[in-house]
């Protein structure tokens, strides 16, 4: 066997197909704009439009996937505006370079996590999650922010006992039970709680 497998079997070396190394397709739109980005993707994406389209809306779609269980009412509406941009290019409502246009202001808002008319006191991630989650009431964000804060113990999540604690927590300031299980929800994914 091994005879046949040096005899038959050929490699020639590992050749790099794409510019990018590790940073993601959304991060390089971000970074360097999105005509540098289509630039150094593979010779067989470039030279085709649909193609182009199609690779930034899967990364752009995904991103919003991954990020979708920390702040549901946010991505809702970037995942929204997706929707909108690809109907709009498929059905040729906008010209290609408008498209480009829309799609790099998307994938800038998704890549930041948060909205341009986010107040400037929300600077955690879990804070604007709980403002997008919480109808936008600021007060209330910080307020169960907060009461999180002071009542967390450490390693909490998958202890039912201590993950109570943050429930009780919760429940004094929103008074609604189905509403704690919901927000908790978040909160639970935060990486800053």
């Amino acid at each position: 066997m091994r005879h046949l497998i040096d005899t038959y079997i050929e490699a020639d070396e590992p050749r790099k197909i794409s510019p990018f190394d590790n940073m993601p397709l959304l991060d390089l739109i971000v970074n360097t704009g999105i005509a540098d980005a289509i630039n150094r993707m593979p010779a067989g994406i470039k030279s085709n439009r649909e193609a182009i389209a199609e690779t930034i809306e899967n990364n752009v779609r995904s991103k919003i996937i991954k990020e979708h269980l920390n702040d549901p009412a946010y991505y809702d509406k970037m995942s929204t505006l997706l929707d909108e941009i690809i109907s709009a290019r498929r059905t040729k409502a906008i010209e290609y370079e408008e498209y480009l246009r829309r799609i790099a202001a998307l994938a800038i808002r998704v890549a930041a996590g948060k909205s341009d008319d986010t107040p400037t006191d929300l600077d955690t991630p879990g804070r604007r999650a709980l403002y997008n989650n919480l109808k936008q009431d600021k007060e209330l964000a910080l307020r169960i922010d907060a009461a999180v804060r002071n009542v967390r113990p450490d390693d909490w999540r998958g202890i039912q006992p201590r993950e109570n604690a943050i429930k009780r927590a919760m429940y004094d300031v929103l008074q609604d039970q189905a509403e704690v299980e919901r927000i908790f929800l978040i909160v639970k994914q935060q990486r800053e709680y």
